[in-house]
């Protein structure tokens, strides 16, 4: 089996990259009909993995991959909105136990609801087995980048 060349690789890697410019640009202007963020949407979707269920703000920045101040302010206005709710930490004083709220569960349902028109028209015209074989080679690539941050 052939490898692709490097040459073939970074391409692949910034044609994702404009795919995540361009559907983030629309997703912004969907998610603000439904009262959310991108950023705001961003973190409701990993609350809803539930993966744990309670999660810290170290937790959260660790795993999206951001800097601490912008995941604080980001939940801050989640736990505004009571979309998300903080208590103390029974392990950590110094932290929240962070979790969805059902205002929480709702308001990600609806920015989904937001851009499903958006995917449908994206995804118009492929097969099952298109999505199945995209996703596959996709899947892949994710757990490689996630195993090797």
């Amino acid at each position: 089996m052939e490898t692709p060349g490097p040459a073939d690789s970074f391409r692949i890697l910034t044609w994702i990259g404009i795919i995540e410019q361009l559907q983030r640009t629309r997703a912004e202007r969907l998610l603000k009909g439904a009262g959310l963020s991108y950023p705001e949407f961003a973190m409701l979707s990993h609350f809803s993995h539930g993966h744990p269920p309670e999660k810290t703000v170290t937790g959260i920045a660790a795993a999206m991959q951001q800097l601490q101040p912008a995941v604080t302010k980001t939940v801050a206005k989640l736990v505004a909105k009571g979309l998300v709710t903080a208590t103390p930490s029974a392990v950590d004083g110094r932290s929240k136990a962070l979790r969805l709220s059902d205002e929480g569960r709702a308001a990600f349902a609806r920015g989904v609801a937001a851009l499903e028109p958006f995917i449908a028209q994206a995804f118009a015209g492929w097969t099952a087995g298109e999505a199945a074989q995209l996703f596959a080679g996709l899947d892949r690539l994710k757990l490689f980048l996630d195993a090797n941050r």
